[in-house]
């Protein structure tokens, strides 16, 4: 029980800010406003993280490569936390197999949070269309939405390209667990 309460409140509180962090470095790289209720959020919990790494680790083509290595980080102490809490010890080969764990991870958890944004912009839109967060949503979802729409024309003025970016993320997110799987057992 104690096990699984130690399990609940490290991946909650870590699972949290790897995902905030994840948010900072889709927002930066997509160009989506900061000045925003989302977007102060996101800087005001990360801040003290992220400032200090960017001393550290430089940005490469405007992108904040800082935030993205502290969430890979994060997901492999809270990996290694985990183990820990479980009475695994942690050696040589086991440190590389979380290193590759904590990035395919990171590439599932990015995964649910397209999901996440696609379907919080899909309900803005059907109640508040005038929202400040509609411009954010739309910065981080533009790409996508335009891979789509260049296939998928509108129905009745009724975008269907949503539908299809839920659809590739949960088969990437299947795609992608699959992938943890083997790659813990080939350790």
């Amino acid at each position: 029980m104690l096990q699984q309460i130690g399990n609940l409140l490290i991946e909650s509180v870590f699972g949290f800010f790897i995902f905030l962090l994840l948010l900072r470095f889709y927002m930066q790289a997509f160009r989506a406003p900061f000045r925003n209720p989302a977007g102060e959020l996101v800087t005001a919990l990360t801040n003290w993280m992220v400032l200090p790494a960017r001393r550290f680790i430089p940005g490469l083509y405007g992108m904040d490569l800082s935030s993205l290595m502290l969430a890979w980080l994060l997901e492999i102490v809270m990996l290694v936390l985990l183990r820990f809490l479980a009475g695994v010890g942690v050696g040589g080969a086991i440190i590389v197999k979380l290193i590759l764990i904590g990035a395919v991870d990171l590439a599932r958890q990015s995964m649910y949070l397209l999901i996440g944004i696609v379907l919080v912009q899909v309900i803005l839109s059907w109640v508040s269309t005038y929202n400040p967060l509609s411009g954010v949503l739309e910065s981080l979802t533009r790409p996508f939405y335009a891979f789509f729409r260049r296939f998928i024309p509108s129905i009745g003025n009724i975008d269907l390209s949503p539908i299809f970016i839920l659809l590739a993320a949960q088969i990437a997110v299947i795609v992608l667990n699959q992938l943890m799987q083997s790659v813990a057992v080939a350790f």
